[in-house]
């Protein structure tokens, strides 16, 4: 019988941190080496948004991510049902800028 040892890893959630940051908007960027995920907050009406939280990953680290986001919304679509993508009328932002540069 083969010892398997276990990697017990502590992550600490400070109470600010777990209080979370609400974003309806993310914008991804990336470079050779490595993704910008900016998340931010969008309101109906106000011409300007604010950058929530910036993210910086490398690529191996996002494809991580992807596979976990399909992995979780493939589970949350078997509880709950499909989720149906709909932008409202006048939400859909303007972005300006480099694309994929970081």
């Amino acid at each position: 019988m083969e010892n398997v040892q276990q990697n017990n890893m502590q992550i600490e959630l400070n109470e600010e941190v777990a209080q979370g940051v609400y974003s309806n908007l993310a914008i991804i960027a990336h470079s050779s080496s490595e993704f910008v995920l900016d998340f931010v907050r969008m309101m109906p009406g106000v011409p300007k948004a604010k950058v929530q939280s910036r993210i910086i990953i490398t690529p191996e680290h996002a494809k991580r991510l992807f596979l976990a986001l399909m992995d979780n919304i493939k589970k949350y679509e078997s509880q709950y049902g499909e989720i149906r993508l709909q932008t409202p009328p006048g939400f859909t932002p303007q972005i300006m800028g480099p694309v994929g540069e970081a």
